[in-house]
């Protein structure tokens, strides 16, 4: 009896360390982050979440689980109990509640700051990762139905509108740092909704660069001047979607590719830098996208769009585009339906 209570006591103990230490932190990042405008962040117990999740039943993918919360379904992504990385978890939370009025965006509902980082929950996205729909080994896998290609354009659009609102809809730019099929999950209608706002970061006021997370500076899609000086700019999410637009392009995973004449541990984009002179689109394209009908229309649109994705992968970060004069492209292109 004793020995319960003890536990119970330090239990609770430990859950409210957790929680003043990560209000404070939250709190400091929405007055840092949002200029005093209020925004609701609703906060639930570990134990409702528990509840909600079926103790966490329901695996869904990383480090997420579905759920139910006041009659709707929620997603709860939830680290495991021994990692500590509350400035991220906390850091996402609040960039994903600033951007909740982009209808791209995964709209985060609350969290729970019981535990050693926080538990966010979001709204629900219904058909789940859009890799499942695009990668060609992913399709094979799990016996989906590939994306057809006007469904890739339209999402590669509604991305770059999302990720030109964070450049240039806030004081400061906000640089996303993660754009990849990881950060996008669908809704039952397959609307994309980006996530994953761990390592965003706003670029100081008169500045064009920002330090970025060091954590993210060897990743694999990181840009060739973010790893060399630690620095980002608007131009490395620009890069990060072009990688993002050829992999909707080819249906290949950027860094597991399969089918393809390339050597190992090479990257698509070092595949396109090195390998895409000489070969037709058709060479380059899932052939998913081959097998709908469209003929020489369709063939012409697929080159605008591979062009478009080459440029933004421009080694120098000068001669990328904007977000801006991207998503104006995407637009323009996407009128000229095959």
């Amino acid at each position: 009896m004793w020995s319960w209570l003890r536990d119970h006591f330090f239990e609770r103990k430990k859950r409210e360390r957790a929680f003043l230490k990560n209000g404070s932190m939250l709190l400091e990042k929405l007055i840092v982050s949002c200029n005093g405008k209020p925004i609701p962040i609703r906060t639930f117990s570990a134990q409702e979440l528990r509840q909600a999740t079926d103790n966490y039943a329901n695996y869904q993918f990383w480090d997420w689980y579905k759920g139910s919360l006041e009659g709707r379904m929620v997603f709860v992504s939830r680290f495991p109990e021994y990692v500590s990385l509350a400035d991220l978890k906390i850091n996402d939370l609040v960039i994903s509640a600033q951007m909740s009025g982009h209808s791209n965006v995964l709209k985060p509902i609350g969290c729970c700051l019981e535990t050693l980082s926080p538990i966010s929950v979001y709204e629900f996205a219904a058909n789940g990762r859009l890799a499942d729909r695009i990668y060609v080994s992913d399709v094979v896998k799990r016996k989906r139905q590939p994306m057809a290609w006007g469904s890739r354009l339209k999402i590669a659009r509604q991305i770059a509108h999302v990720i030109s609102y964070l450049h240039t809809a806030f004081s400061r730019p906000v640089l996303h740092m993660s754009i990849n099929m990881r950060s996008i999950l669908l809704d039952e209608y397959d609307v994309p909704k980006l996530i994953n706002f761990f390592y965003s970061v706003s670029i100081p006021e008169g500045e064009t660069k920002v330090e970025a997370h060091k954590n993210i500076r060897n990743w694999m899609f990181s840009t060739p001047e973010f790893k060399a000086s630690g620095k980002a700019t608007e131009k490395t999410d620009v890069y990060n979607f072009g990688q993002l637009l050829l992999e909707l392009l080819m249906g290949q995973n950027s860094f597991r590719i399969t089918g393809l004449p390339i050597e190992e541990d090479s990257s698509l984009v070092e595949y396109m830098h090195n390998g895409v002179l000489g070969r037709s689109i058709n060479e380059i394209v899932d052939p998913a996208i081959l097998a709908e009908e469209g003929g020489v229309s369709l063939d012409q649109q697929l080159q605008v769009v591979l062009e478009l994705a080459l440029t933004c992968i421009e080694e120098d970060p000068h001669r990328r585009p904007t977000m801006v004069d991207v998503t104006k492209e995407l637009r323009r292109i996407e009128r000229f339906v095959p």
